[in-house]
């Protein structure tokens, strides 16, 4: 008996036992771009239409033509790089990361520009799990786990090729046609938009995080593709370092301690309301009131304070790939060492001895996952005897890392109350939010003082300085902004501004012929992180043409010293 083959079609049994449906590939990146515009773009669609009451058709055909924009350009993108047999895959990972994006955005006002993208990037875990809350999970089920629920049953209908060819160019052609129609409709308010609020595009939800990661990408590819370039290839020790240098000279050794998250706005010794500073304001230290960050994340912050260009020539490819003050210190002979309690130097101590605070202190000392910021001075005390010639020191804090501020100190510090206790900001008053921050300060400034002291213990045998300087500034909830990373142009003051001191031992003092006063006047004026570069080389006493006097604060305040 001959045997009959009858048609097969699993997938089309497979839909219809879980309840499945099927559409077109272009129905399908439609429908993912539609729901995009409708539910990750709140932020963009509040941005843009701030200035308008929506009272008035011109206002309503303002709006429409964003929405229509948004959406082709979503499926252009899409479509572009999605095949059918990739569809499934590149759809799911772009509503997981959308999902994840439209939360941090609207919960905390985070804007997701290259720097942002790069700060994510480089996040280590521990830092990415205090972001994690319960209160992600409302927008999580609508943005990420209904829509993958709709993919898992969704069963894309097959073509010839001929014909998939031929739908996928019309639907770009028929998009890309929508997206200049929206866009020549509405041209000038949109590119009064644009120009003078350029930060909005990076708004637009999830083109701003393929937009970003493709820059970062770019970028860190052209970093890759050789070595870091050298500058001050002339430098060189100046006459008091060299004299550090013979037998049984008093060795020098500099500090510098890079805070974390610090904000000017709540420094104590800035004449903040609260003292958050109480064992550094009976030490004599200087602090500097009026400091600029070069940028609002570690990521930006940490190259740019370390290069000679800093903000006022900003240049991120020139400064990823050169040198920085470090290497070139060392290419005239003081000794680096690096000490990290965060998340690494972000390139700026390739080359140079470096260590973690997790790695040299005793066992038990951490809690597995950070460490206090005591640990970056473990073993000082004996460093500081063995030293010779010139040092310097980068000690890299934890420091006040959100959200959890309330991780950053142990509990006897916890002297503001009460503190807020939770990973998810929003679920603390403005007052729990502050005493947490606040009570991360008074840590900070308990460490420098036992730096401070430290130092002055060995002052009979090392002459020491010690520069701090925070990286970056922090938003606690003003204008509904939180944490930090906020691109600089439109980033707030309490994200730039920063707090900074210097104190130094008399051996410092005499060797150097520094002038306390003159300081104290100059600490008075602006400053900003570009001026970290120069005022190292000064006080290390390295001779470079990159040395730029104007951006010293020492300069003028330093007489000739025997």
């Amino acid at each position: 008996m001959a045997r009959v083959n009858l048609p097969h079609r699993p997938l089309q049994r497979t839909a219809a036992r879980r309840g499945g449906f099927a559409l077109t590939a272009e129905a399908a990146l439609l429908a993912c771009s539609l729901l995009w515009a409708v539910l990750a773009n709140r932020p963009f669609f509040r941005a843009a239409l701030a200035d308008r009451g929506l009272d008035s058709f011109g206002d309503w055909a303002f709006a429409a033509s964003l929405f229509v924009a948004l959406a082709a350009l979503h499926f252009v993108l899409l479509a572009l790089v999605t095949p059918r047999f990739l569809l499934k895959p590149v759809l799911a990972l772009s509503i997981v990361a959308t999902a994840f994006a439209t939360h941090f955005m609207q919960h905390l006002g985070v804007v997701l520009d290259p720097s942002m993208i790069r700060n994510v990037l480089r996040t280590d875990v521990h830092e990415a799990r205090e972001l994690f809350s319960l209160s992600m999970l409302p927008t999580l089920a609508l943005a990420g786990v209904l829509p993958l629920l709709l993919l898992w049953k969704l069963r894309i209908v097959a073509r010839p090729v001929g014909a998939a060819v031929a739908w996928r160019t019309g639907s770009v052609v028929a998009a890309l046609a929508l997206l200049v129609g929206a866009v020549l409709l509405q041209f000038q308010p949109l590119a009064s938009l644009m120009r003078n609020q350029k930060e909005v595009r990076y708004l637009v939800t999830p083109g701003n995080i393929v937009w970003s990661l493709a820059s970062v990408a770019g970028l860190d590819a052209r970093a890759a593709a050789g070595p870091r370039q050298p500058i001050g290839l002339d430098a060189k020790p100046g006459p008091r370092m060299a004299a550090r240098g013979a037998p049984g000279a008093r060795p020098l050794v500099v500090v510098l301690v890079v805070g974390e998250t610090a904000r000017a706005a709540n420094w104590g010794l800035n004449g903040y309301a609260r003292q958050t500073t109480p064992q550094l304001s009976k030490l004599p230290v200087v602090s500097f009131t009026d400091v600029t960050a070069c940028g609002t994340n570690t990521e930006t912050s940490l190259p740019c304070m370390f290069a000679p260009i800093g903000r006022r020539d900003y240049d991120e490819a020139r400064i990823r790939q050169q040198e920085t003050l470090l290497q070139v210190v060392a290419r005239a002979g003081v000794g680096v060492r690096w000490r990290d309690n965060q998340s690494g130097c972000k390139g700026v101590c390739d080359g140079l001895p470096n260590e973690r605070v997790r790695d040299v202190v005793p066992p038990g000392q951490c809690d597995g996952e950070r460490c206090l910021d005591e640990g970056l001075l473990h073993g000082l005390p004996e460093w500081l005897k063995a030293a010779r010639g010139t040092q310097l020191l980068v000690l890299h804090q934890l420091g006040n890392h959100g959200p959890s501020y309330f991780r950053r100190y142990p509990p006897a510090f916890e002297r503001f109350t009460p503190a807020c206790r939770n990973d998810d900001l929003r679920r603390c008053s403005p007052e729990e939010i502050t005493n947490a921050y606040d009570n991360a300060l008074l840590y900070t400034d308990h460490v420098l003082a036992t730096l401070i002291g430290q130092l002055d213990a060995a002052a009979g045998d090392v002459d020491s300085a010690l520069v701090y300087v925070s990286d970056h500034g922090e938003s606690l909830g003003e204008k509904n902004l939180y944490l930090h990373g906020l691109p600089y142009a439109i980033a707030p003051d309490v994200q730039k501004k920063v707090p900074m001191f210097t104190w130094w031992s008399p051996g410092y003092a005499a060797a150097s012929g520094l002038d306390p006063a003159c300081v104290r006047r100059r600490a008075a004026e602006p400053a900003a992180h570009d001026h970290l570069f120069h005022t190292l080389l000064s006080m290390l006493d390295v001779q470079t043409a990159l040395h730029a006097p104007d951006w010293d604060l020492a300069r003028g305040c330093a007489k000739a010293a025997p």
